[in-house]
């Protein structure tokens, strides 16, 4: 899942942030993300770098969700990865999901999702305790959050932190994802559980739910 292509945020020219198809999004970050292409790897640092102190000094939550949905986007390149470890853009990510600003959360798990699928980043969530946040961001109604969240919770999973990206209380939750109406949370639930879960854990789960409440560790289930 690559988080340009599951956003409706878009940025005008004159730096304004507005919801928006996703092809109008892709587009607008493919024009952003072609300014990178002409940078070197210390041309790369300085403007994230710029990017990061930004996000830092400004007060205005427009002017931090633009430069997140940024940052995010930036996550996708593998280009951006040495210099986004450097300015400690994980930990910033990984912040943003105990906001009350649910675009922030949107774009702070959107931005993890890709960092993710870098071994080295990975790596820096599952030290910073990440997991944890990442598994609240299943209780979104949001579903670009929880999709992402899901993605992200797959790239973290290793033999060492399988127990926990897997645990039953996730298990339990993919197991009514996996029966929504909504066919892309739906498929990637199964996914989950199918290539992550075993059958016992899967089993478990099912027996666990039956006849209990459909709401597990505080995970709603998503509206279809």
């Amino acid at each position: 899942m690559h988080y340009k292509a599951g956003t409706n945020f878009c940025i005008t020219s004159h730096g304004d942030l507005f919801w928006t198809d996703r092809m109008s999004f892709i587009s607008c970050a493919h024009q952003r993300e072609k300014g990178m292409d002409r940078f070197c790897a210390s041309e790369r640092l300085e403007y994230l770098q710029g990017l990061v102190t930004e996000f830092q000094d400004t007060d205005s939550e427009g002017s931090k969700e633009q430069i997140l949905a940024n940052l995010a986007n930036f996550a996708y390149d593998p280009r951006n990865m040495e210099a986004l470890r450097m300015l400690q853009v994980t930990e910033l990510f990984l912040d943003m999901l105990t906001e009350e600003n649910e675009n922030l959360v949107e774009f702070g798990i959107g931005g993890l999702c890709n960092l993710s699928m870098d071994q080295e980043c990975r790596n820096q969530i599952l030290q910073s305790g990440g997991i944890p946040l990442v598994t609240g961001c299943l209780s979104s109604h949001r579903d670009e959050t929880v999709l992402s969240a899901i993605t992200t919770l797959m790239n973290l999973t290793t033999a060492e932190s399988r127990s926990e990206t897997t645990d039953s209380a996730v298990v339990q939750c993919m197991l009514r994802f996996s029966l929504t109406q909504n066919p892309r949370l739906s498929n990637l639930a199964t996914v989950f559980l199918q290539d992550y879960c075993t059958q016992d854990q899967v089993d478990k789960a099912r027996e666990h739910l039956h006849g209990h409440s459909q709401s597990v560790v505080g995970i709603p289930l998503p509206k279809d």
